[in-house]
């Protein structure tokens, strides 16, 4: 988030880490990146050494799936997969420890370079073959598994919630009337996604990243790492693959074009299913909200992606 998270301080931060992970830590500095998370750069004999994030729990993690991700990801380092970067665990085993309702995790800092989400085409074939690694993998046993993340009456509901006036604060009422003059499509779009994950076979998931785009890439000296583990689920492998078929890479790839459609949807009503949670809640225009903002209108009015493919 580009905002300090406003429930909790740097202190709070600083003496977590102390007691669960780096008792020599000198200070913490907060980050203004990401989105959806909050971050933090903690150093210790005159350096950076790790890199702190602040989850929330909710409709997407309760504190078991959020452990069970994080814990499923340092598994499958252990087992060599040496582009994973796992979370560091504490002196009692567990990658997340309570800060307040949220829950802390750390990994080290490394010295790199992200992209902007989209690939070059080394990029995208350097992608194709570490998630073929991670997908061929055994499924770790505490990974969470896919399931729908929006409800069959989503868009019945969202009527209801946009019914009357979002006075709460200065994007309210513009996302409320984004969002009613777009019911008709989100219905066709939520009855098109459940009618597509209820045809899945569930015998052929395998451990998929979630978002493994080149924002969620680190490049550093050593090699390239995937972070952000907090999305990783046992699901289709199409939930990975649909990344590099958005960005123009689908003719590296084999996968099923309903599969890719599916999570086409589920991106969008996802997003939207958040944007309006986040506008129908108290906000006062800051920079974090004018980033939803325009999430919210691309996700209301962009083009179904091209899900070409090598078949």
């Amino acid at each position: 988030m580009r905002e300090h998270p406003p429930h909790v301080t740097d202190d709070d931060v600083h003496r977590q880490l102390w007691a669960h992970w780096l008792p020599d830590v000198e200070r913490v500095t907060h980050l203004p990146v990401g989105f959806g998370a909050w971050h933090w750069q903690a150093w210790a004999g005159g350096r950076p050494r790790l890199f702190v994030t602040l989850d929330q729990l909710g409709d997407r993690h309760t504190d078991k799936t959020l452990e069970g991700a994080y814990s499923a990801a340092a598994g499958l380092a252990a087992r060599g997969l040496e582009f994973v970067l796992p979370n560091r665990r504490t002196l009692l085993g567990r990658c997340t420890v309570p800060l307040g309702e949220d829950r802390l995790s750390v990994t080290p800092w490394l010295e790199g370079t992200s992209g902007d989400g989209s690939f070059t085409d080394d990029q995208a074939r350097a992608t194709v073959d570490l998630l073929a690694r991670l997908h061929g993998e055994a499924v770790p046993p505490t990974l969470p598994r896919w399931r729908p993340l929006v409800h069959p009456a989503f868009a019945f509901r969202l009527e209801t919630r946009t019914a009357r006036p979002w006075e709460t604060g200065p994007f309210g009422e513009y996302a409320r009337t984004a969002l009613r003059e777009r019911l008709p499509q989100i219905r066709e779009w939520t009855s098109a996604y459940h009618t597509l994950s209820a045809g899945t076979d569930e015998s052929s998931w395998v451990p998929t990243h979630g978002e493994p785009h080149t924002r969620n890439q680190l490049v550093t000296q050593t090699g390239t790492y995937l972070v952000d583990w907090e999305s990783a689920k046992v699901a289709p492998r199409e939930r990975d693959l649909a990344t590099l078929v958005e960005h123009g890479w689908g003719h590296l790839v084999d996968a099923e074009p309903d599969l890719l459609t599916m999570f086409d949807l589920e991106w969008r009503l996802d997003e939207i299913s958040q944007y309006a949670s986040w506008f129908e809640a108290p906000h006062a225009g800051s920079e974090s909200d004018e980033v939803a903002l325009r999430g919210l209108h691309h996700e209301l009015r962009r083009e179904p992606r091209d899900n070409s493919c090598r078949t």
